[in-house]
């Protein structure tokens, strides 16, 4: 069974504001002749590894609620200039909204186990298009 991440999103303030991050940082990666992948580095390497890879997600927290996910696509654990150890999560650049869920701040990442996740928002329902501020507050009602 896959296992996920949770991680806060930190400089995004919003779904928009992080996909136009994650867009700006693969042309600087096609322009620099690298890959084209998405690449979120971290501190800590994952030890549940082979659980993660087999379907699992990373989940963005963004203003205090789980808002977006990624796919994982590779982890990549390595050691830095300054000899520190650390972690490359290679994601799939698409973000899938997720139903809202208030999540506390917190340091790195942590586990999310899949009856923990929140579902994703099927598009075509008209979730998926409501603006960020309105889901959140219809969230916070338990009307979505």
């Amino acid at each position: 069974m896959a296992l996920h991440l949770v991680k806060l999103c930190v400089g995004a303030d919003s779904v928009e504001s992080l996909q136009a991050w994650i867009d700006f940082r693969m042309g600087e990666r096609r322009a620099a002749g690298e890959p084209a992948e998405q690449v979120h580095t971290t501190r800590m390497n994952p030890t549940r590894r082979e659980e993660l890879l087999d379907g699992g997600s990373l989940y963005w927290v963004i203003k205090g609620f789980i808002q977006v996910r990624q796919h994982l696509v590779d982890i990549r654990p390595f050691t830095d200039k300054a000899g520190i150890k650390r972690c490359d999560l290679v994601l799939e650049p698409r973000l899938i909204l997720t139903q809202m869920q208030p999540r506390r701040a917190f340091q790195g990442w942590r586990y999310l186990k899949p009856t923990e996740a929140p579902a994703d928002i099927a598009t075509g329902r008209g979730h998926a298009d409501m603006p960020e501020g309105m889901r959140r507050e219809l969230s916070e009602l338990c009307l979505i």
